[in-house]
């Protein structure tokens, strides 16, 4: 039978959910910096929803767009007009004195329309009309070029140009001897590092102005880069060309805008590589986070039309041109035919000019929303293990109804804490993966109910009937929720106890005699146990392992494996009449005893499973079984044991450091109950004490006089000789100054 099928006890469920858990945790560190695209796509769904939930809010009330709309293009005739027609707009704008212009518009050919252009193309069809006419001379007039005239007002103007930056293995156009030229100066933190080295997002060639245009105060690209759902949530700040970095329009028009020089770029100096991400950027007193790549993730204020809009056509003729005054200025289009027109988490439909129009207003409040990842590790652990461990217990000890609703209310918890923590206060933290990890973990937690748990109870006497008295599985049958066959930690007592001698023993008897023997001495040993509700864990040849607080709890578990352990040696003397009564040999037992923190449940392979405890707190009562031979003790307890029987005398026999452990563990004999002692008893214990508090205080002279005089009074005892043993190596040898007084054993 696969043994596995066995674990129908109600602590079960929390096991499987501690499983589910473990799992989860380590599903998420092995996504270390990147989650799958899935999730990545699902957060961001969630994101856009708490835009809906927070709803606009104002901007700064810094940013003004002028549109190049259906409006102006009725009004106008189709786009491209002629750059003297939006060289004249610039003038007006000019006018209203704003603070910065920004186009979001790139002239990457020459004004077909441009006088100049027009009379050149005459001369070419018309030579003879041209050759000797005033017209002639018109022909090398500066003043008839379009692009001329427009780079002319761009220069009298606070104004940026835009440009396109190409990316990907797309075939470069344009001029690829010209760089783009932003006015601002790049400083890099920590000063040591290369340019070259930061992660920004990596451009071939840029799709520039025409040079006769390209007379701005600065450029900036105004690329954006849609997710994979073509939802903008991103928008570089920056991108490298050449190894170097470029800002952006918008950054250029927020430093132009707060009248700074320079852009301070922040590396992240604890990258393990050559190449560095970007932690932010500085204008002036304002940091800006980034990501790694240098894009920043827009706080967008609302949808469509938050920011003011004023049509080119108004513009052109002159109408309230104050609304510019100390504004930076936008010029793009929300025309649909001039195909700017982008999604974002407040509509599918936004002008693409507002996108920049959102990071300006970012950038100059200084509150866009930053990706925090350590906040989103820690929110993802606590939440998978503090509430995956609230959901499994309610799952596993309360049933599905009352697991369902602790679920529910987890998962609400979870949406709405990291929205009024977090993305209130400009975070973006991930909740897509914790709450999938509750919703599993419920499902996986209720279905094993679901399919086991109707067969607990059948199961538990068959499954325990081996290890317990039956009065005790009697008990867990009324109590199943007080055990489990899953492996759990419990404070316990186990017990170790081993007949001295055997293997002298069994090489007189022969195979027959040998299996009568040990059956007539575990047989009442077993019974002794029993009696003090002590479950059996094992058989080991000669050896007994039993422990106490499993698998019903035990408040008195130290104490009722201590009676058993001052029966079981009592009984020693009945066993060895029987024993000679059969011309067998004489034998003793030596018994250890250690109470502490352990793991208990049914452990083992498929093929076979046992109930047993395992960790350090057995092994220590393994070794202490291992060192009453060596004291010449019957029993030994550890300290923790002796702790919890108050009502006991014992006798501190040392301290020592065990085989393979490093904590020093004082060790002790049970004398009895202290109503129990006799005078000869208590004050030998007494001399006992000053003898042992002598030794560790080194004063080695006065303690060996107390224990040659203990070794004269009671010879019996095979301690005392042992102490003046190690008393004289001592002297000869002093130990350490940082000596302890515990003694290492080397052996078990």
């Amino acid at each position: 039978m696969n043994h596995h099928k066995k674990k129908w006890n109600r602590p079960t469920p929390f096991r499987i959910g501690l499983l589910v858990i473990l799992a989860a945790v380590s599903l998420f560190y092995s996504f270390g910096a990147d989650k799958p695209r899935l999730l990545q796509a699902l957060d961001q769904r969630v994101l856009d929803t708490m835009f809906h939930w927070r709803g606009e809010e104002p901007a700064g009330g810094q940013v003004v767009i002028v549109d190049i709309d259906e409006k102006s293009l009725q009004a106008l005739g189709q786009w491209p007009w002629p750059r003297d027609t939006v060289a004249t707009m610039l003038a007006n704008i000019g006018a209203g004195r704003p603070s910065a212009i920004g186009l979001d518009i790139v002239f990457a050919e020459p004004d077909r329309s441009s006088p100049d252009r027009v009379l050149a193309e005459m001369r070419r069809r018309y030579p003879a009309v041209f050759a000797e006419t005033e017209l002639a001379a018109l022909l090398s007039d500066e003043e008839l070029s379009n692009d001329r005239i427009l780079g002319e007002t761009l220069a009298a103007l606070p104004s940026v140009l835009g440009y396109v930056m190409q990316t990907g293995a797309t075939e470069t156009t344009g001029d690829v001897q010209r760089t783009p030229f932003p006015a601002a100066t790049v400083r890099l933190n920590p000063s040591g590092i290369d340019l070259a080295e930061l992660t920004l997002i990596p451009a071939r060639r840029a799709i520039l102005n025409v040079e006769e245009i390209s007379l701005a105060r600065s450029e900036g690209f105004f690329n954006v880069f849609p997710d994979v759902d073509g939802y903008v949530r991103r928008v570089p700040l920056l991108m490298a060309l050449d190894g170097m970095p470029y800002p952006s329009l918008a950054l250029e028009l927020a430093r132009i805008g707060l009248n700074e020089q320079e852009l301070l770029l922040h590396a992240d100096t604890t990258a393990y590589s050559q190449r560095r991400g970007l932690l932010g950027v500085s204008v002036g007193e304002t940091f800006i986070p980034t990501d790694e790549y240098g894009q920043l993730n827009v706080n967008y204020r609302g949808p469509s039309r938050t920011f003011p809009y004023v049509s080119a056509v108004e513009v052109l003729a002159g109408n309230d041109l104050e609304i510019f005054q100390d504004k930076i200025v936008l010029i793009g289009t929300s025309a649909a035919g001039l195909q700017d027109l982008r999604a974002t988490p407040f509509a599918q439909v936004v002008p693409g000019v507002e996108i920049h129009a959102n990071v300006i207003d970012n950038l100059l409040a200084g509150d866009p929303l930053l990706h925090d990842t350590y906040t989103e590790i820690g929110f993802t652990y606590l939440t998978i293990i503090g509430g995956g461990l609230m959901v499994t217990a309610l799952l596993a000890y309360s049933g599905a109804l009352a697991g369902g609703l602790g679920a529910m209310l987890l998962i609400a918890g979870a949406v709405f804490g990291n929205y009024h923590l977090f993305f209130l206060n400009h975070l973006i933290v991930g909740v897509v993966y914790p709450v999938t990890v509750m919703v599993v973990l419920f499902m996986v937690v209720t279905l094993f109910n679901y399919f086991f748990e109707g067969r607990q109870k059948r199961f538990i006497s068959k499954a325990f009937g081996q290890y317990v008295p039956p009065e005790l599985v009697e008990e867990m049958a009324a109590r199943p929720e007080e055990f489990s066959l899953g492996g759990e930690t419990r404070e316990m007592t186990v017990l170790f106890s081993d007949v001295r001698g055997f293997t002298t023993i069994s090489e007189g008897l022969d195979a027959t005699e040998l299996t009568e023997l040990m059956n007539a001495m575990l047989t009442p040993m077993t019974q002794i146990i029993h009696q003090h509700r002590g479950t059996i864990d094992k058989y080991m040849g000669d050896a007994i392992m039993a422990f106490w607080g499993a698998p019903l709890s035990d408040q008195e578990h130290a104490r009722h494996a201590l009676e058993a352990s001052l029966d079981m040696v009592a009984a020693i003397p009945r066993i060895q009449k029987q024993f000679a009564a059969r011309g067998w040999p004489h034998i003793r037992i030596g018994v250890g005893l250690n109470s502490g923190p352990m793991n208990v449940g049914n452990m083992g392979s498929e093929f076979r499973m046992a109930y047993t405890v395992l960790g350090d707190a057995v092994n220590l009562g393994s070794r202490l079984e291992g060192l009453t031979k060596q004291y010449g003790v019957d029993i030994l307890v550890s300290e923790a044991t002796r702790n919890q029987v108050p009502g006991h005398v014992f006798r501190e026999l040392d301290r020592v450091r065990v085989k393979g452990k490093d904590k020093v563990v004082a060790i002790f004999e049970p004398m009895g109950r202290a109503e129990q002692l006799d005078a000869e008893t208590t004050d030998e214990l007494k001399q006992h004490h000053r003898a042992l508090d002598l030794y560790r205080n080194r004063d080695f002279t006065a303690a060996d006089a107390l224990f040659e005089q203990l070794q004269h009074d009671h010879p019996q005892r095979q301690l005392y000789p042992l102490y003046r043993e190690r008393i004289r190596l001592y002297q000869k040898q002093p130990p350490p100054t940082n000596w302890d007084g515990a003694f290492t054993h080397t052996n078990k």
